[in-house]
Formats: structure tokens, C-alpha cells, sequence
């Protein structure tokens, strides 16, 4: 065999090899499964990139479960600037169902959102996570101005005025993410009837662990002024679950309201309240009674 013939064959050989190289290892590439976890995010990740805002909105709040994940992290704060607002607001309620505190910065840029609805929900979440600008915003939602008194910025406003958004905003934000405690049946027959006091019911309630004193002072204008008798109502809710006494007397005002269930809601304050004053925290706890002992 010739040195050109030799040459020819090694080439062949090698080429040979070198496929079924590429095969063996094709082949074992295929065969190795997904794991569950794997399996998993794929069916998820589907779903964050569908073209269907219903269904990436419905996979971006399926995040909220996964708290730690940095996958599900990076997830969630992409869809937090999806061009869609549904989207938008299951990202930012997802990051505070799953703590991510580190997601702080892009939730407060998320306050400048040109849909109110996602302004709310990123503020909600910022109020879970002990953040001040979070208060802010549903200080401004129930008084109309900032903490600054400065007025709200006038696409904030026209949102705010607007019948047709108010009308699901009051839905997601009265009965949703802000819980109405004992006024939540009360708060759902008014939703087709009334689109602004589920959303200013559900600012009142908020704003009960503010510290700021600015909000105490809202909440007791707001219980003695504001002409929706929800309102009021959530605003004495608020009040009681504040626990200053120094709001005690704007609660006993509320005992002679015009609206029966807004008396109740004063009354529970008006107890909560004078229970803290005579026994504020650090003070010895009253002796606990003996029962009597049963007659043989």
C-alpha cells in the first residue's frame, strides 16, 4: 500500500471515530432524564415567557412559594417590569410573599408606576417589609396629599378618581392583600356599590403599624370625617389596633356614630385602648382570680 493510500485510510478511520464519538456521547446526552426540580422550572419558565398575560401572570405569582430562590428571585423582578400591569403587580405581590427585603430598591422604584395598581401592591409589599415609603403611599390614598403636604402627583390623582379602575383596584386591594378583618363581608356587598371605600378602607388599615404620628392623627380625621361609613369603620379598626391611647378619646366620639357597625368597631377600640392605658406594657399584670371551687 502506497504512502497516498495509507494516508487516505488513517483519514477515514479517524473520521469514523470521531462520529461515533459524537454519537456515543449524543446518545448518553438524551438518555440522561431531568430531574423533578428540573422538570419543574421548565413547566414554570413556560409560563413566565408565555404570550399570554394571563398565564405568565398566573405563573409569576406561583414565585410568592418559593422564598430563598434566587431563580425564582431573578423571576420575579423580571416581571416586575413586564409591559403588562397585571404582571407587574403578581411580581411585586410575589416578592413580598417571598420576603426578598433585597428586592427593596426595585419596589420603591416600582412606587412611579404609571398603573396605580402596581403602585399599591409594591407599597403593600414595602409595608411588610418595615419600609416608611411604603406607609407613605396609603397615607396619601387616604388624605388625598403626602406626609410632606404636598399633593399627589396628578396621574396619581386621575387614577385614583378613575370609577372603572377603582372598580377592580377595590376589589384586589380592599378584599385582597390588605385583609379587612370583621368588615371583609361587609366590604365585599359594597364593592359593586361603592368603588372608593374599599380602597380607602384598605389605606386606613395599613396604615395601623405606621409609627409616624402623622398617621395616627389621619386615622382619627378619617373615622370622624369621612362620609363612607366603611371607612370610618376601618379607620376605628385601625385605631384599636394601633394601641395609642392617646386616640382613645376620637374612639369614644365613634360610640355615637350615625352607623351601627361603625360603633361597634369604636367601641372595640375604645376597650383595646383603655385596657393598654391601665395596663401599659412593663406594668405588673393584674392577680388572675381563683376560680371557685365546684359544690360536691
Amino acid at each position: 500500500m502506497n504512502l497516498r493510500l495509507r494516508f487516505v485510510v488513517v483519514l477515514v478511520l479517524c473520521t469514523v471515530g470521531i462520529v461515533a464519538v459524537a454519537q456515543t456521547s449524543s446518545s448518553s446526552t438524551a438518555q440522561t432524564p431531568q430531574s423533578p426540580r428540573e422538570q419543574a422550572w421548565s413547566v414554570l419558565k413556560n409560563g413566565l415567557t408565555n404570550s399570554n398575560m394571563d398565564k405568565r401572570k398566573k405563573a409569576v405569582a406561583e414565585l410568592g412559594l418559593l422564598p430563598g430562590d434566587s431563580q425564582a428571585l431573578d423571576a420575579a423582578l423580571t416581571a416586575l417590569k413586564d409591559d403588562k400591569p397585571d404582571v407587574r403587580v403578581a411580581a411585586a405581590q410575589a416578592l413580598g410573599d417571598m420576603s426578598a427585603k433585597i428586592a427593596t430598591p426595585q419596589l420603591i422604584a416600582a412606587l412611579q408606576d404609571t398603573d396605580v395598581s402596581v403602585i399599591l401592591t409594591a407599597a403593600h409589599t414595602l409595608v411588610t417589609f418595615g419600609n416608611e415609603k411604603g406607609y407613605n403611599v396609603f397615607y396619601a390614598v387616604l388624605t388625598g396629599q403626602q406626609k410632606s403636604g404636598e399633593s399627589l402627583a396628578e396621574q396619581q390623582k386621575k387614577m385614583l378618581n378613575d370609577p372603572k379602575k377603582l372598580a377592580g383596584l377595590g376589589f384586589q386591594t380592599g378584599l385582597g392583600f390588605v385583609p379587612f378583618g370583621s368588615l371583609g363581608y361587609s366590604a365585599f356587598k359594597l364593592f359593586t356599590k361603592d368603588d372608593v371605600s374599599p380602597v380607602l378602607a384598605a389605606a386606613a388599615l395599613t396604615l395601623a403599624k405606621d409609627p409616624d404620628p402623622k398617621s395616627g392623627q389621619a386615622l382619627v380625621n378619617a373615622a370622624q370625617d369621612q362620609k363612607k361609613w366603611l371607612v370610618r369603620a376601618a379607620a376605628y379598626d385601625a385605631i384599636a389596633k394601633r394601641g395609642d391611647p392617646s386616640l382613645k378619646g376620637a374612639a369614644v366620639s365613634g360610640l355615637q356614630d350615625a352607623q351601627e357597625e361603625v360603633q361597634y368597631s369604636a367601641a372595640a377600640a375604645v376597650i383595646r385602648l383603655s385596657d393598654i392605658e391601665e395596663h401599659p406594657k412593663g406594668a405588673a399584670a393584674p392577680a388572675k382570680r381563683k376560680p371557685a371551687p365546684l359544690k360536691k
